[in-house]
This record gives C-alpha cells, structure tokens and sequence, in this order.
C-alpha cells in the first residue's frame, strides 16, 4: 500500500527512547530495593518534573475531556497491569520465556492494529517480524537451555498476558496521540502507574524490612529523569508520527541494548548467542525504517 513520507525524526526519537529503556534492566539489577518500590518513585518522579518545566503549557489540558480520560485510565491500567504480570512470570517461569513472550507483542500489534486503529499491517512488517523474533530467540538460547528453566502454566498465562496488556497500552497510546501533547500523556500515565503499583511497593517495602539506600536512590532518580520524563516523552512523541507497527518491532531494540549497558556498567560478559541475535533485530528494524510505508500525516513534534 501506498503511504506517507517516512519521518527520520520520528524513528530517531522512537530509537532513542528504546536505548534509553534499556538502562532500566541494568539499574534496577543494580539497585536493592524491590522493583515496584523503584517504578512508583521513578513515575512520581518523572510526573513531577514534567509538571514543572511544562508548568506554563498547561500540561494537563485535555485530560478530563469526555471520552479522553476513560481511555487514559485503562492505558495506565494496561501499562500497570504489563509489569506487575511480567514480575511475577519472571519468577515462575524465569527471565528468558517470560521476556521471549512479552517481547512476542510485535506479532500481537500487527495483527490487532489494522481492526483497531484502522492501520493495514505491509508486508514488509511480517518480514522484519519473522527476523526480530528469530533475533529474540537466539538472544535468549543461553537461557532457555537452563536446566533450572520451569514451563509454570500460570507462568507461561502471565507472560502471555503481559504481552497482550502491552500490545494494547501501546495501541491506546498511538489512539491518545490524537488528543493529547507527548508531555501531557507521559504525565498522566506516569502519575496513573505510581498509582497503580503503590499498593505492591507499600507491601513489598514494607515486606523487605529495610529502608532505601544510596544506590536505591540513585538508581529511581536516574529513571525518573532518563528513563521515563526523556524517554517516555521522546517514544510519545516518535509514536505519534510513526505507525505503531514500526515502534513495536523498533521495541525489540531494548532487550538488545540491555545487555550492552550490563557490560559496561556491571562488568557482565556478553554471549555469541546475544551478538547474533541483536544483529537479526537491528537488521529487522533497520528494515522497516528503510522500506516501510509512513504516517499519512505525521503528528508534530512535542
């Protein structure tokens, strides 16, 4: 099908979010507090500070508009719902098949977009689609060859659902792009997440019986600033003027980049396995970029 002009500075600010994501994995590995202890603080945070710098744009019009704010609600519902799911997979079934189908969500977005969005799905996604998730795979061999790895049914439910929870929070987002400013979506899904995952965190701080330490600190603010009010904001904002089935595949570039900051900030060693398949998912989105179709009419900047 015939579409838009294709929009370097869409994918540039989609890409850039997704390098940014990685630094999550690594810096909440590297912090002790529990994880949603760590994502209510860098949500709280990251609402705050946008609040703030955008003070004078007025950040939060639109958000109570009819029909706007109920699809806001179950965004942030979804995005809540996504990590609090994949959490407990990872631990019934262990990172690599709970990440392999969350990570599946590409496949779920190309198939659901075009009777949600109205957005056709080209050829050249299938493609790109069957290289990412080969990448994926090959990324995650080490892993799955793991004696210690466990096929938990309620395990396998969650991480499935976790994909499916987000195929849909990102075919809201691309939906809410419509209405809504990059900084007043960010805003609103932040403050609704830290909502959300506070009654996890108060159970889970209050479970582990100690308080937050430095590295905790540094860790939250750090994806409070980096990893959530500039990433989330740059991946809005690249969404809008991008068709979601681009971002999606684009999205496997974080559990690429994830491994890359484990060895320079931990030390951590990085498999033949990872290179490979990190290669294939560069290779798959560099693909889309260079012959996917474009926006008909690209959102604007911010």
């Amino acid at each position: 099908m015939s579409g838009g002009r294709r929009d370097p500075a869409g994918y540039g600010l989609v890409i850039g979010s997704y390098l940014l994501f990685g630094l999550s994995a690594t810096l909440v590995t590297w912090a002790d507090a529990p994880e949603s202890v760590l994502l209510v603080i860098r949500f709280a945070l990251a609402a705050a500070v946008l609040l703030l710098v955008f003070s004078r744009r007025r950040p939060l019009e639109g958000v109570f508009r009819r029909g706007t704010w109920q699809r806001l609600l179950v965004m942030g519902a979804l995005d809540a719902f996504t990590v609090i799911a994949y959490f407990f997979a990872v631990r019934a079934i262990g990172v690599a098949i709970a990440t392999f189908f969350l990570f599946l969500q590409p496949v779920w977005v190309a198939f659901v977009a075009p009777r949600f969005l109205k957005a056709s799905t080209e050829r050249i996604v299938y493609i790109a689609l069957t290289i990412a998730v080969a990448g994926m795979a090959l990324i995650l061999v080490p892993s799955f060859a793991d004696s210690a790895v466990s096929l938990s049914i309620l395990g396998l439910a969650a991480s499935l659902a976790a994909g499916w929870s987000y195929t849909f929070f990102q075919l809201f987002v691309k939906q809410l792009t419509t209405k809504l400013s990059s900084v007043t979506l960010v805003i609103a899904e932040s403050v609704l997440d830290a909502a959300f995952l506070l009654p996890l965190a108060a159970w889970q701080f209050a479970g582990s019986g100690q308080g937050l330490n430095a590295r905790d600190w540094i860790a939250a603010v750090t994806m409070g600033l980096v990893t959530t009010a500039l990433a989330y904001t740059m991946w809005v904002d690249g969404v809008a003027r991008i068709r979601v089935q681009h971002s999606s595949i684009l999205g496997l570039i974080t559990p690429v980049a994830a491994p890359i900051y484990a060895f320079v900030l931990l030390g951590q060693g990085i498999a033949a396995w990872t290179i490979a398949g990190g290669a294939l998912i560069l290779f798959a989105g560099a693909l889309v970029v260079l012959f996917g179709s474009g926006e008909p009419d690209p959102e604007p900047l911010l």
